[in-house]
């Protein structure tokens, strides 16, 4: 059971470690520039839907992310044995990490495409939503109510 518990915060925290390498990569390749950059920054119609469309992914990915896992562990997770329990808690945790890469992924994109800063606020606000998602073995222990005994 143990190992079980250090391979699913091991897969935790090598999905956090790669969410937080995307939004990298994208400003890397972005700030080195190429013929990608700004590539639509004189169009007001593409530059509103596309901030439009990041905006709302970010009004709505962001609290979906927290609050379904919130919901998922009080009425699935808990409710099964512990080795299930630990392999919903991974797939959920990664479901709560694409929730919200999707308007990091997009924010970033459209800021190097639009230059437009309200598309990487919208990012920064997802992106400070994932370090209530941080990942670790205590944090598992505690939303999983798991402890010695059970073991």
């Amino acid at each position: 059971m143990e190992e079980q518990i250090k391979r699913v915060v091991r897969y935790t925290k090598t999905s956090y470690l790669l969410f937080w390498l995307l939004p990298v990569v994208i400003v890397v390749a972005g700030e080195w520039g190429g013929s990608w950059v700004g590539m639509y920054a004189g169009d007001a119609r593409i530059t509103y839907m596309v901030e439009t469309l990041v905006v709302l992914l970010a009004v709505c990915c962001v609290p979906a992310a927290l609050k379904l896992f919130a919901w998922v562990l009080s009425k699935k997770i808990d409710k099964v044995i512990i080795p299930v329990a630990l392999q919903l808690y991974a797939k959920w945790s990664i479901i709560r990490l694409f929730l919200l890469a999707m308007p990091v992924l997009a924010g970033c994109l459209a800021y190097y495409l639009l230059l437009s800063n309200k598309s990487i606020l919208c990012a920064l606000i997802a992106l400070t939503a994932s370090l209530f998602c941080l990942p670790g073995e205590g944090r598992l222990r505690n939303e999983l109510k798991i402890d010695g005994s059970d073991l």
